[in-house]
């Protein structure tokens, strides 16, 4: 057993300080310090302080104001000044940046609001549409007030249609706690995604590496290929905590560093103000889960090359799993009762990922989560016994490598041990 901790730690600590390992994580850091401290990042080249600038050339004399006054319900950023020039003096002023944009006001022969918008591109469609929107309240309010409509008519008019959703099935989450937990789901799938792929990775490719320099030869001699296989996930697995665990950190105290400015964007969207305790457990227990299933699959399939040239091709079909799951999952966020969905978050090799998505999305029976912790569990047990065959054969197999044909030969030379 002794051995087997050697292994592990061994593992754990060269790849700590490795330059990719410790390059990476400090990129990764400043990505997470980049995100939550958007809004100030943002603030430090927005000249303008958040404001839009749009120049006005009004040749009515009358629809500036009102058109100004529906602008400042639509949109509080976008200011409006009434240019006193030329058409072409305020294409000028937007062309020197003066300006994000100018619009022309004019009359059609019905009396109803037209307009020409213009500036140096028309990507910002944000702008844009606000813009078309404020003139088309103005248009709908003047074409009112010509067939006589009365003030209680007009509010009749624009009063919005009552509109209620109610979720017969009980214990049924409400609109804002399935914001929130599209939320937390939508970001738990990233790190649960990503995780999984780099990992797993480092794992096919450690074993890839070992068999390449001809030190598993030394190992087999002194230590089995299942504590081998298993020290090495495991050492992995620790190793991918502590990455997580400084990532979660720096993100988490940025946060709380940045909670005002963030409460207006993506925060105020989803709510991540209170994360229920039991969507943060299932959390844990998928990635762990789907950790060691991903992890097992690649080590034993690192076993079967020889030259770590060779890892990116035996292990595309596994990554390829985890691609197809993590889509699935992206579509199961909008629509996570469908039976597709369902029916998927029982496949083992997608469950870490869908059947988190349902429970952290729906109201489901607990028999069915225990279900798929149960199919992931029994998986896993069925991947260690069958990878662990292979993994001993596969570490004596040397030479160029014939896919899964490798599998089993690598079986008989266990046989034959």
């Amino acid at each position: 057993m002794n051995n087997f901790w050697i292994i592990l730690f061994h593992t754990y600590i060269n790849k700590l300080k490795t330059k990719s390992f410790i390059i990476t994580t400090l990129l990764t850091v400043l990505i997470v310090l980049a995100l939550t401290n958007l809004t100030n990042i943002i603030a430090i080249f927005d000249k303008s302080g958040g404001k839009e600038n749009v120049a006005v050339l009004d040749e009515t004399s009358q629809l500036y104001e009102p058109f100004k006054k529906q602008v400042s319900t639509i949109n509080k950023d976008i200011k409006l000044t009434l240019f006193k020039g030329s058409e072409t003096e305020a294409e000028e002023a937007v062309e020197k940046g003066n300006y994000q944009g100018m619009i022309q006001l004019g009359l059609n022969k019905e009396n109803l609001p037209l307009a020409t918008y213009k500036a140096r591109s028309i990507a910002d469609s944000s702008l844009f549409t606000d813009l078309q929107t404020s003139l088309q309240q103005l248009k709908t309010m003047l074409a009112a007030s010509q067939i006589h409509l009365s003030p209680v008519q007009l509010e009749k008019l624009y009063e919005p249609v009552s509109f209620t959703k109610i979720a017969l099935e009980k214990n049924a989450k409400t609109e804002e706690e399935l914001n929130q937990a599209r939320g937390i789901v939508y970001v738990l799938l990233f790190i649960i995604y990503f995780s999984v792929i780099m990992y797993a990775n480092m794992i096919a490719m450690e074993v890839a590496t070992e068999k390449s320099s001809r030190v598993m030869e030394i190992l087999i001699s002194s230590v089995s290929p299942i504590k081998q296989m298993f020290a090495k996930i495991i050492g992995i697995g620790l190793l991918s905590l502590t990455q997580l665990a400084v990532f979660l950190s720096v993100g988490y105290f940025s946060f709380k560093q940045n909670m005002e400015s963030l409460k207006e964007g993506f925060l105020g969207v989803y709510g991540f103000g209170d994360i229920p305790l039991g969507t943060i457990i299932y959390a844990v227990i998928f990635f762990i889960l789907g950790y060691f299933l991903y992890a097992t699959l690649a080590a034993f399939l690192g076993s079967l090359v020889s030259r770590i040239e060779d890892v990116q091709q035996m292990i595309t079909p596994m990554t390829l799993l985890v691609v197809a799951g993590f889509m699935i999952a992206m579509f199961g966020l909008g629509k996570p009762d469908a039976p597709f969905i369902t029916v998927t978050s029982f496949i083992p090799f997608f469950t870490p990922m869908i059947m988190f998505l349902r429970v952290g999305m729906l109201t489901i029976p607990v028999w069915q989560a225990v279900a798929g912790i149960a199919v992931l569990v029994a998986t896993i047990a069925f991947l260690a016994i069958f990878g662990a065959r292979v993994y001993r054969g596969g570490v004596l197999m040397y030479g160029q490598s014939n896919s899964f044909k490798d599998i089993k030969r690598a079986l008989q030379l266990t046989k034959n041990k």
